[in-house]
């Protein structure tokens, strides 16, 4: 932890000239490194570290969650998706909850392990596809297949789009940007954020020494007026990216205004499934048994600040149902079920915060 320390030494010496500074980090494995190394706590007091939407299954929006579900009650098929989508609850159930009501929903670790159920069955397969561009690849290869009974249902979102939005909504003087995310679109798409907001960013990597390196340089910056974008992953980001997957992912969806949770709809953001490949799109093949779905509000949310959290305007002690009610064991709120969400982080951290 020795550069650590001599890291939290020098942003001690550029916050003395800097009045309160508002930092984002936008991926949930930097909240994962900050809170169990407990970096905050490294931090001057006018240095604030907010917690951004970075959390795949977090921004999910429950709508979506509701369209799977009621697809699965009214068609015979097998749905697949990632471990931490099945434990999102709405209305008190999930979609392990279903399984265990005998729908065949199964947990896939890859969407090519879904790919290989379909090739195996003559049942269709329906994957509730969820991420930002870091998964987005894998499933323009798996519709790329064409097996005849897959289908996606695609939740995916394209972040920049979001990361305009929250500029828009909420005062921050700095974004740490995320690695995950940026090993795909490169530092080139942030040059628009910078264009129109002003706001320095560093492309940051996931060990300690990086993050706390991310705040210094972020810090530096705003001292010295320098409106920048610092590539700090450079072990993993090239400034085009990766040229194949973004290929790939052009030429597999297309955008739509897509609603996210806590931010609400975002411009473009939505990774619709081009016409392509629409004889794949769960949402269109079985466009019938949407007709007569209607969206509710889950009333035992309304307490959950899961929003705010996405958007950094509280931290996750501030949410009346954070450890009462919420909890790993019994999430409410979707920032509470994935390894990446910040409330689950905090809850399962043994890191004595003191701010």
């Amino acid at each position: 932890m020795k550069p650590v320390i001599k890291l939290a030494e020098k942003i001690k010496r550029v916050a003395e000239d800097l009045d309160e500074v508002r930092l984002m980090h936008l991926c949930g494995t930097h909240e994962d490194t900050i809170t169990r190394y407990n970096l905050r706590s490294l931090l001057p007091p006018n240095i604030r570290l907010l917690s951004g939407p970075g959390c795949p299954v977090c921004i999910t929006p429950d709508e979506d969650l509701q369209m799977v579900m009621h697809l699965l009650g009214n068609e015979k098929i097998i749905l697949t998706t990632f471990g931490d989508m099945m434990r999102v609850p709405f209305e008190g159930r999930t979609l392990f909850t279903m399984r265990s009501e005998g729908y065949d929903v199964r947990m896939v670790y890859s969407i090519f392990d879904a790919v290989k159920l379909a090739k195996s069955t003559s049942t269709p397969v329906v994957h509730f596809a969820i991420g930002f561009e870091t998964t987005m690849p894998s499933t323009a290869i798996a519709l790329r297949d064409r097996v005849e009974n897959f289908y996606v249902f695609s939740s995916h979102r394209f972040f920049i789009p979001a990361v305009h939005t929250l500029a828009e909504g909420i005062k921050v003087d700095g974004f740490i940007n995320p690695g995950h995310v940026s090993t795909v679109i490169g530092v080139k798409p942030y040059e628009e954020i910078l264009k129109k907001f002003g706001i320095p960013q560093v492309i940051a990597g996931f060990d300690p020494e990086d993050v706390m390196l991310s705040i210094y340089l972020l810090l530096e910056c705003i001292r010295d007026g320098k409106m920048e974008i610092v590539n700090e992953y450079t072990r993993a980001v090239r400034y085009e990216g990766n040229v194949a997957a973004i290929n790939a992912i052009n030429e597999t969806f297309d955008r739509a205004d897509w609603a996210w949770r806590g931010l609400g709809t975002v411009r473009e953001s939505g990774g619709a499934i081009n016409r392509k490949y629409e004889d794949h799109d769960a949402r269109k093949f079985f466009e019938d048994t949407f007709k007569d779905f209607q969206p509710k509000e889950d009333a035992k949310k309304r307490a959950c600040r899961c929003g705010d959290v996405l958007k950094g305007v509280i931290t996750p002690d501030k949410c009346p149902l954070f450890m009462r009610v919420c909890n790993p064991r019994n999430p409410v709120g979707a920032c509470m079920v994935g390894f990446e969400g910040t409330c689950n982080i905090w809850a399962t951290s043994s890191t004595v915060r003191t701010r």
